[in-house]
C-alpha cells in the first residue's frame, strides 16, 4: 500500500513538473468595447488614457477663450487662425517609473492637440533635434537666451513657434498598513513665448492598491466590479 502511495505521489509530482512549471504566455486582441486591464502595481492604460483625454480637453477649452494672433500665427485657407505649438516633452515627477508609456503619453497628447484647428504642432523630430543640438533640457527653455537659441534653430528649419507645451506627471501616495492610494496628476502648460503668459490645466485620477482582494471593500466600502 505504501509503495502504491509513493508511486502516486511521484506521478503527481512528475505531472506538476511537466505542466505547472512550464512557462506559458497567452494573449488575445482586445475589441473596441473591451475594458483596459488595471495594473496591479503601477499605473497603466486605465490611468493614463482618461488623464490625457481630460487634461487636453480642459486645456483646449480654456485656451480657445483667449485666442490672440501672434507673430507666427498661420492663417488657414478658411480664414481661421492656427498657432504654432512646440511640445517639448513629458516630465515624470511621480513616485513610480512609467516605462514605455512616456512616449505613448507624448504621442497621445500631441495627436489630440493637433486635431484642434486652432493649433499647428511642430514635428517631434524637429523638437528633439533642436534640443540635442543645443544640449539643453526642456526646463531650461524658460530662460530668455536658451529660448531664443531654441527658436533660431527651429526657424532655420522653417519651423517658427508661438507656444511651448509642457506636460508634467506628479503623484501623491497615502499608505495604510501596506495598502496604499496613489493620486495621479497630469498637468499641461501652454506657454506663450512672445508674452511669457501661460495657461495650465490638470486632471487627476485616484487609484487604490491592495494586498488582499477585500482591500477595496475595507478602505472604500464598495464591491469589486
Amino acid at each position: 500500500m505504501a509503495v502504491h502511495r509513493k508511486l502516486l505521489l511521484l506521478t503527481l509530482l512528475l505531472c506538476c513538473l511537466l505542466t505547472g512549471c512550464r512557462k506559458k504566455q497567452y494573449a488575445h486582441v482586445l475589441k473596441e468595447n473591451d475594458r483596459d486591464m488595471v495594473g496591479s502595481h503601477n499605473a497603466g492604460a486605465e490611468t493614463w488614457k482618461p488623464l490625457i483625454d481630460e487634461s487636453v480637453a480642459r486645456l483646449l477649452g480654456k485656451s480657445s477663450q483667449t485666442i490672440l494672433q501672434t507673430s507666427h500665427t498661420t492663417i488657414r485657407e478658411n480664414g481661421s487662425l492656427a498657432r504654432s505649438v512646440c511640445f517639448v516633452g513629458v516630465e515624470n515627477k511621480s513616485g513610480e517609473t512609467i516605462g514605455d508609456f512616456k512616449d505613448q503619453i507624448y504621442e497621445h497628447i500631441s495627436t489630440l492637440v493637433s486635431q484642434d484647428p486652432q493649433y499647428r504642432m511642430i514635428s517631434r523630430r524637429y523638437v528633439d533635434a533642436a534640443l540635442a543640438e543645443l544640449r539643453c533640457s526642456p526646463d531650461s527653455l524658460v530662460l530668455p537666451q536658451k529660448q531664443r537659441d531654441f527658436q533660431m534653430v527651429l526657424e532655420k528649419s522653417s519651423q517658427p513657434i508661438d507656444y511651448l507645451l509642457f506636460a508634467r506627471i506628479t503623484s501623491g501616495t497615502t499608505d495604510s498598513n501596506g495598502d496604499y492610494q496613489r493620486d495621479y496628476l497630469l498637468t499641461l502648460e501652454l506657454l506663450n513665448i512672445h508674452t511669457g503668459e501661460s495657461v495650465s490645466e490638470s486632471a487627476m485620477l485616484r487609484k487604490g492598491y491592495h494586498k488582499r482582494r477585500w482591500g477595496r471593500w475595507a478602505h472604500y466600502g464598495d464591491d469589486d466590479d
